[in-house]
């Protein structure tokens, strides 16, 4: 087992270990022959959820969210009758508690260790969504390659979370909230959006409306621990080196999704209340003032779900 007569793997080992040995990254189907890769091992996924997520030192010092998700396996999810399975969610939630053990039992058994590991990762990374209004004529001129600065007429930064849920807003207020599963999928839901972007608006038509989703910290972005040799050293001086260890932590910052509309396009979708745009864009009625867009991501990857309105005056 992982961790066994030594000294346990602090995150960044394991994370670094994950990518070695990770030659089915992006595969959502696993081949046969396939099966002797480590991504199959079962029981190497289950030390390293373990360590990473409930016996390492990171976990115990929750600095990250305490819910600790499990995703069944296929055919754990498909056994019984068709009435059963579909009521069966593709994954469960525990509280974190210090021993894996206390998280699970006799249900270990249709856990799916791999797709847990890399759904707990997502789900314990930290998120920022950036809701902004842009020049449309300057935002060409940059993805052109002139040397334009890229500086936003307004924004909005809000930190989000990630979600194997998916949130069905009701427009309406007086009705309530529905979550559903949504795994494979994950979601990112800002339920305060009406009062968080209420000051958003589009008013000239060289506006166009920008959303950016980034992941900048938590356990994706795991700490490096530097160990201070003073042995490597030929100028050390006894008094002064101590040999202790320091953390080293990149700034690191990736953008998971990038997209942006026309105002025109808002305008006309939002008028029209219905699809103009194929997989672009697309919206639809109802009831009440508020409708909704739905942007795609470039390539067709990922979706951001905006809730329109108009504004008295403007529209």
């Amino acid at each position: 087992m992982l961790g066994d007569g030594g000294e346990t793997p602090s995150r960044y080992e394991l994370l670094s270990m994950v990518k070695k040995h990770s030659n089915l990254i992006g595969k959502t189907v696993v081949e046969e022959q396939d099966s002797s890769d480590v991504e199959m091992d079962m029981k190497f996924w289950h030390d390293v959820f373990d360590l990473y997520f409930v016996r390492g030192k990171e976990s115990r010092g929750r600095q990250d969210d305490d819910l600790v998700f499990f995703v069944r396996k296929l055919v754990s999810r498909s056994s019984g009758s068709n009435n059963d399975s579909e009521s069966v969610d593709p994954y469960f939630v525990r509280r974190w508690a210090p021993e894996l053990s206390n998280l699970v039992d006799e249900t270990s058994i249709d856990v799916d260790w791999r797709r847990s590991f890399y759904l707990n990762l997502i789900a314990h990374t930290s998120f920022s969504v950036t809701v902004a209004i842009c020049s449309h004529q300057v935002l060409q001129n940059h993805q052109a390659g002139k040397d334009t600065s890229l500086s936003p007429i307004y924004k909005v930064v809000k930190t989000v979370y990630a979600s194997p849920s998916r949130v069905n807003f009701q427009l309406d207020s007086k009705k309530a909230m529905e979550t559903t599963p949504a795994y494979p999928d994950i979601c990112f839901a800002i339920d305060d959006f009406d009062s968080t972007f209420d000051a958003v608006v589009l008013t000239e038509k060289d506006h166009c409306y920008c959303v950016v989703l980034n992941a900048h910290d938590g356990a994706a972005f795991p700490i490096e621990e530097v160990s201070n040799d003073c042995s490597t050293s030929d100028n050390s001086s006894p008094e002064l080196c101590f040999g202790t260890n320091s953390t080293k932590k990149k700034d690191t910052k990736l953008t998971l999704f990038s997209g942006f509309v026309s105002y025109q396009m808002v305008r006309d979708a939002y008028d029209a209340g219905k699809s103009r745009f194929g997989s672009l864009l697309s919206g639809g009625h109802y009831p009440g003032k508020t409708d909704r867009i739905y942007m795609k991501g470039p390539g067709g990857r990922g979706e951001v779900e905006v809730a329109v309105s108009g504004v008295s005056g403007i529209y």
